[in-house]
Parts: C-alpha cells; structure tokens; sequence
C-alpha cells in the first residue's frame, strides 16, 4: 500500500487507514515502535509496559494475596 507523506504543522506526517489499523491490532492512541534501516521505515506496534503495582491494585479485594508480598525483591524485568 503506498502512503503520502503529508505536512502536518512543521512536521510531516503520514496516515494510517483503519483498516490498515485493524489488520495490526493498533487503534487510535497506541504506540509504535520505528526502526530504520537503508531506505526503509518499519513501523510496530508497541507491547504495553504494566507496573506490578498497578496490577496489583487492579486485583478484587478479597484475593488471597501471600503475606509479605511487598517485601519480595524483584525477580524478572517487573517495573515498580
């Protein structure tokens, strides 16, 4: 599919027909990620990056949660 690049402001910019949108999973608002290399421009959709305490405050309040929970020392890649 060929795309024109388009002045937006002082930037350029190019547009993304929705069923292009629909076709990668991405809606209005997401991120992607641009990667460049010799005269070309791949465009991903970016994974979202959850905090651990935000997923935990999601959780209803009588899960059993283990005791000292907080305490613990992160073991993977978790972001507080």
């Amino acid at each position: 599919m060929r795309l024109k690049i388009q002045k937006w402001g002082h930037s350029a910019a190019i547009r993304l027909p929705s069923a292009m949108l629909t076709q990668v999973g991405a809606k209005v608002g997401d991120t992607l990620n641009a990667d460049v290399s010799a005269n070309a421009l791949t465009l991903r959709v970016a994974k979202p990056r959850y905090k651990l305490a935000d997923l935990l405050a999601e959780m209803p309040a009588k899960t059993p949660r283990l005791e000292r929970w907080d305490d613990m020392p992160p073991v993977g890649r978790e972001i507080w």
